[in-house]
């Protein structure tokens, strides 16, 4: 249940669902006070201006992305842990294994290990019954992947079971009992609180982040134009999904805070 309210209960604060939200009580409360229909409307307006903003999107995202950026050449580590979330279920109409937007995970711990920087490489992810399932846990599909780029089969170590980022600390810990120092490999906006989570269990994480929406090319003077400046203006549907899920991440830091679990 706990799973479920954890991705049910935030829509309602973030910008579509918060808009949504606006409207439907602007529709509801016209009945007997119109006069709050425009208020209303306005302020779902504005939250959806406001989310799809180009200026506070990048705001966000840097806020979490840039947070645990390496400071130079990555280390040697005692194992590589690659979360999942990474690659689609396999099953009709998909001839195999797909990634998924954050499919650079798979990539990026693939290449550690073939620079050497581990000599494990560990696949950590179940699956959600009720959010596409699939004949195997996400850990058997990145294994396979991680062959193809390379990774022997001795090397690979999966963890199927996890359906959270707390539950993969917790069964990884359990895997590499005697291992400290781990390479973690996630999203750029995910790393900040799996890194945390990670250190709760006694690890020295080295963060190892992939998969970045914003590049310091987005930040440059170009971006500042006559032009970019009209286009962060307009509403777009990308940056509105970018920044959902940047909150969705600062949600997740409060809601596993107030567990105990960072």
């Amino acid at each position: 249940m706990f799973l479920f309210l954890s991705k049910l209960l935030p829509l309602f604060i973030y910008p579509l669902g918060l808009a949504c939200l606006l409207l439907g009580l602007a529709l509801l409360v016209g009945w007997w006070r119109p006069a709050w229909q425009t208020p209303l409307t306005t302020a779902a307006l504005l939250v959806l201006l406001l989310g799809s903003n180009g200026w506070i999107e990048k705001l966000v995202v840097k806020s979490l992305e840039w947070d645990s950026l390496p400071t130079g050449e990555l280390p040697k580590a005692g194992a590589i842990v690659i979360l999942g979330g990474a690659v689609r279920a396999t099953g009709a109409p998909r001839p195999f294994v797909e990634v998924n937007e954050a499919g650079d995970r798979v990539i990026y711990g693939a290449k550690l290990y073939r620079d050497g920087k581990a000599p494990v490489v560990v696949a950590a992810g179940g699956r959600i019954d009720w959010r596409g399932g699939g004949d195997h846990p996400e850990s058997k599909d990145m294994a396979t992947l991680l062959q193809m780029f390379g990774v022997p089969a001795a090397a690979i170590i999966e963890e199927p079971a996890s359906l959270n980022t707390y539950e993969n600390a917790v069964n990884v810990r359990s895997i590499l009992k005697d291992t400290q120092k781990i390479l973690l490999v996630t999203s750029a906006m995910h790393m900040k609180r799996s890194r945390l989570i990670f250190q709760k269990q006694g690890f020295e994480v080295i963060p190892a982040p992939t998969d970045f929406l914003l590049s310091q090319a987005d930040l440059q003077e170009p971006n500042r134009s006559l032009q970019a400046t009209i286009l962060n203006l307009i509403p777009d549907s990308d940056r509105l999904q970018d920044l959902t899920r940047a909150l969705k991440e600062y949600v997740g830091i409060l809601i596993y805070w107030l567990r105990g679990w960072l």
